[in-house]
């Protein structure tokens, strides 16, 4: 998006602040609306903590199961709702300041032919029908999500082969790549399942645990305390190392004092998608930067990503004060 719409908006006349802030607040959308890694990453560890709360309150059974493809369910909606409170805010600040959004003009050339609406659904059609397939075949429970995963990289080599895109040295890239980040999540998985292991050898969870149970406000007060932990955590940390080091400790105690996992899962995904946002080491931001012309300053970047976030915990208000926009999906299809 930086490479392709950046320019676009800038040689338009838009604001260079809007324009990158805009692209960084659309790119992390792929973090909450499925499928999404930070999603699948979650439901594993909710899984654990969920039968964890069942033994705090001394049942054999959970109460409420939760699964990736609960997670998928249950995120599709608020991210749509981020995406339509982005597109709010781009509206209100057209309105108030016409110079920072203009209408965008054709910069064709006069022996350019013009793109048709068939032209674009020729060129969307194939990627949109392998989203279909892959997010339908899970929403659906006809695959795994390691298995959909599977189709769609299979549909992506395909659709490059038919589009004569496929070349031996992408797919060593795409390979290498795969490895690195395969290996990064590992890491990170045994390192955190060590640092936990010490963590709650020397009682770490039971004083975390009073502390929660204590608080005046109760459960409230337990999970803004815990959301506002995730938020400035998501300054300096990864949401992997975040969410492989800090959920499994305090999300067993919030399930137990009583927040519905699935909601609490999005919840938590919400907030780590707004990490990619927040400065100093929003990965967002560096992406952006690295393709960005010289004329953006960081600064302008820097400034642009604000009013997105604080877009982002409205979002995050508005699914808390109303859970339903998580839960009614997977309840109409699931239950």
């Amino acid at each position: 998006m930086g490479l392709m719409s950046l320019p676009v908006m800038l040689k338009a006349g838009y604001s260079s602040r809007l324009s990158s802030g805009l692209i960084c607040a659309s790119g992390t959308l792929g973090q909450i609306i499925p499928p999404s890694i930070v999603l699948v990453l979650l439901a594993e560890i909710l899984q654990g903590a969920n039968e964890q709360a069942s033994e705090m309150k001394g049942q054999l059974v959970p109460d409420n199961p939760v699964t990736a493809i609960d997670l998928f369910a249950g995120a599709l909606f608020p991210g749509l709702l981020l995406v339509f409170l982005y597109l709010s805010y781009q509206i209100i600040i057209a309105f108030i300041n016409p110079s920072s959004s203009p209408p965008l003009v054709s910069h064709q050339e006069d022996n350019d032919e013009d793109t048709n609406v068939f032209d674009l659904i020729k060129i969307i059609s194939a990627p949109l029908i392998l989203i279909i397939i892959v997010l339908g075949s899970i929403l659906t429970g006809i695959a795994t999500p390691t298995e959909s995963a599977a189709v769609g990289a299979v549909g992506a080599t395909v659709i490059a082969i038919v589009s004569n895109q496929f070349t031996f040295q992408i797919l060593k890239t795409v390979s290498q790549e795969t490895t690195k980040i395969s290996s990064m999540v590992f890491i990170i998985l045994i390192g955190a399942s060590m640092f936990s292991l010490v963590f709650r050898g020397f009682g770490g969870d039971i004083v975390v645990e009073e502390f929660l149970m204590n608080l005046p406000g109760g459960a409230i007060s337990a999970m803004l305390i815990v959301m506002a932990i995730i938020f400035f955590l998501g300054f300096f940390l990864d949401f992997i190392e975040i969410i492989f080091v800090v959920v499994p400790i305090v999300s067993p105690i919030l399930i137990a004092m009583g927040f519905n996992p699935l909601w609490l899962g999005v919840m938590i995904g919400i907030n780590l998608q707004t990490s990619f946002l927040t400065p100093p080491f929003g990965f967002s931001l560096f992406y952006l930067r690295g393709v960005a012309p010289k004329e953006v300053k960081t600064k302008d970047i820097y400034l642009g990503v604000l009013p997105f976030i604080f877009v982002q915990l409205v979002g995050l208000s508005l699914i808390w004060i109303f859970p339903q926009i998580v839960l009614w999906l997977p309840n109409l299809i699931f239950k």
